[in-house]
């Protein structure tokens, strides 16, 4: 790997499928990568003397570079060399579903990376899962069989990526691992909170395998607080986690809210992909947005997300509000390298959007004041004003309303996108527990991790989460045993 590729070698990513045919099925939106393409732009990495793409810091309010540390010059190196198989060994060191990140994740890594400096970084994303698929396709992809077992039971409540995580590394030491999920399949958010199109089903349930072969025990349609008790599980398990994710939608909290027509944006996600694996019909799908005017409010990915699903449900109208600004072309002067670049990107589903309609669905600079109801007390428009937002001296942004910008914007649904409140309350609410030490919780033998601890976050700190749990369960339990004997 010659250290001037990135020079020599321009940035390119990878091939799409054509917008406007994509959104007539639900197949993922990335083509197949090519062995000879991944491999010469994984000859663009540095090799870097301080790489900075798997720091895994948080400056500011983003994290900077990989928060589960992968170690990225190595197997770039190898892939660049075409040892594949050496490759896959590394990436999985320190990353448990790499099939799931090299599709969902937002590559913090990538706006770290040195070569951007100079040149443009490296497609990292597009490399890890090149390596992750060839895992599968060569069965380098195997169950993690412990040699011994602990003796040790653990539960983990809640079948996500943090869930996951945990259950594959405490089972990884030999201690016998449950996992309780509410919903009817494991997968938790990977599921049923990500559109088929960004990570298809059959990826999830192919790890979900996997996982069953190394000795997890999954129990579905068993909600611990309801069907179960935390306590039940506390006196017959040796450790409990808590891997719950966010569990309250932040509200509207704007006049006319109570009308019908208003959806949170996960349960219509969910809806969508119960249609799309047959566990229900459109008919019955309650949410379904064919020939409606439909609004997101929420400039976010999840927002994003329900603006490709409307479009594949043949919606006859789509607008997503944001009240920000547009995100510049080029990174500001204040957001410099390091840092994650908030930068101006078309997201696969804006590009469909812009493909089929025209136009960019978002909205900017938009503060939304009142739902309009109809008669019935449903949806029927939406009432905005745009905004100018400056920053005070103590750095803290405040919006004013633009005289004369008011607009009314006609619609049959409304989708809310706006994020999670923090998880003390709905934790308390249904665990009687609260945030201790690091993963512990109030309660002794109780840990807390993914989005249940630190708040909405992304897949790969749901990922780092779980693996960091495990540590400190596995500690905990064999300190139990020392204690015991």
């Amino acid at each position: 790997m010659n250290k001037l590729d990135f020079i020599h070698y321009k940035r390119i990513e990878a091939t799409e499928r054509d917008p406007k045919q994509r959104i007539d099925d639900w197949g993922e939106h990335i083509e197949s990568l090519d062995e000879a393409y991944v491999q010469q732009q994984s000859k663009r990495c540095m090799d870097c003397g301080t790489p900075f793409c798997h720091i895994g810091m948080e400056i500011g309010q983003f994290v900077s570079g990989c928060p589960l540390h992968n170690v990225i010059p190595e197997w770039n190196m190898l892939v660049s060399q075409g040892k594949w198989k050496e490759a896959y060994a590394r990436l999985v060191k320190t990353n448990n579903f790499p099939e799931f990140t090299g599709r969902v994740c937002p590559a913090p890594c990538e706006g770290a990376c040195t070569a951007e400096l100079a040149s443009a970084p490296v497609t990292i994303k597009n490399i890890e899962l090149a390596i992750s698929e060839q895992g599968f396709t060569n069965g380098w992809a195997r169950p993690n069989v412990p040699t011994t077992r602990s003796g040790k039971k653990i539960a983990i409540v809640g079948s996500g990526p943090a869930g996951l995580a945990s259950g594959d590394e405490l089972n990884q030491r030999g201690h016998e691992v449950t996992i309780f999920e509410k919903a009817d399949e494991p997968g938790g958010l990977l599921l049923y909170g990500i559109p088929n199109m960004k990570l298809d089903k059959q990826v999830v349930a192919r790890r979900i395998a996997l996982l069953k072969e190394a000795g997890i025990t999954f129990v579905t349609n068993i909600e611990v607080g309801k069907d179960v008790t935390l306590q039940t599980l506390q006196t017959e398990y040796d450790a409990v986690i808590l891997c719950v994710g966010a569990q309250t939608h932040r509200a509207l909290q704007l006049k006319g809210d109570h009308a019908r027509g208003i959806h949170e944006a996960m349960d219509y996600l969910t809806e969508a992909t119960e249609v799309l694996q047959g566990k229900r019909t459109d008919q019955q799908a309650a949410l379904h947005v064919k020939d409606k005017n439909v609004i997101v409010i929420g400039g976010g990915d999840t927002g994003a997300d329900c603006v490709a699903t409307a479009l594949r449900q043949a919606c006859k109208s789509i607008v997503q509000f944001g009240k920000y600004e547009p995100l510049p072309e080029k990174r500001h002067q204040e957001n410099s390298w390091p840092e994650l670049p908030q930068i101006f990107t078309m997201d696969y589903a804006y590009k469909e959007a812009s493909a089929v309609t025209g136009e960019d669905p978002r909205r900017y600079n938009l503060k939304t004041k009142e739902i309009l109801l109809d008669e019935t007390g449903h949806v029927k428009g939406v009432h905005t004003v745009e905004t100018k937002a400056t920053k005070g001296k103590d750095g803290t942004w405040v919006w004013e309303d633009i005289p004369g910008s008011e607009t009314v914007w006609e619609a049959d649904c409304i989708l809310v996108a706006i994020g999670f409140e923090p998880p003390a309350a709905s934790l308390y609410d249904r665990f009687h527990v609260s945030q201790g030490a690091h993963y512990e919780s109030s309660e002794p033998g109780v840990f807390l991790a993914g989005d249940a601890r630190r708040g909405q976050s992304l897949v790969v700190w749901a990922i780092q989460e779980g693996r960091e749990v495990a540590r400190h369960v596995h500690a905990f339990v064999e300190q139990q045993s020392v204690v015991g004997e």
